[in-house]
């Protein structure tokens, strides 16, 4: 059995959906960091079959948006970790409003053609993760993103 050992201050990003962990990782940049980090893919996992995780040891990790990893993957959970203990557990909501995260797949949206037009979403439906785009209507599921 694969083991990773605990770690002292930072985060563990977890019950991320299988394979979205890479994702997640990317869009954190955490390849360029100077910071250990450990990616773990295909865990096992009790509720959801299989996870990912992710864990990073930083002293300070305010600079990570906890409501765009609720975005890539709802089901996630993120542990703040203090000397070694979780001091706290967040279960981030899904956004209200999104720029730039989302991209708009409907071929006729001013997105596609004007560059400089933020593409723009707001949620419709929290337990089905669908979001609209604000300038064509077109509707988006998290589950195809």
């Amino acid at each position: 059995m694969l083991e990773i050992t605990s770690i002292k201050n930072g985060l563990v990003i977890d019950h991320i959906e299988a394979g979205m962990g890479v994702k997640i990782f990317n869009y954190l940049h955490l390849d360029k960091t100077d910071y250990r980090v450990a990616l773990i893919i295909n865990a096992e996992s009790k509720n959801l079959g299989k996870k990912d995780i992710i864990k990073i040891e930083k002293d300070n990790c305010e600079d990570i948006d906890y409501t765009v990893l609720g975005l890539l993957s709802p089901s996630i959970t993120i542990n703040e970790v203090k000397d070694e203990r979780i001091v706290r557990k967040v279960r981030p909501e899904l956004p209200e409003k999104v720029e730039n995260i989302l991209i708009c797949n409907n071929p006729r949206c001013i997105t596609v053609d004007e560059k400089y037009v933020p593409h723009s979403f707001i949620l419709m439906d929290r337990e089905k993760g669908t979001y609209r785009c604000e300038y064509c209507d077109h509707i988006t599921k998290l589950s195809e993103v």
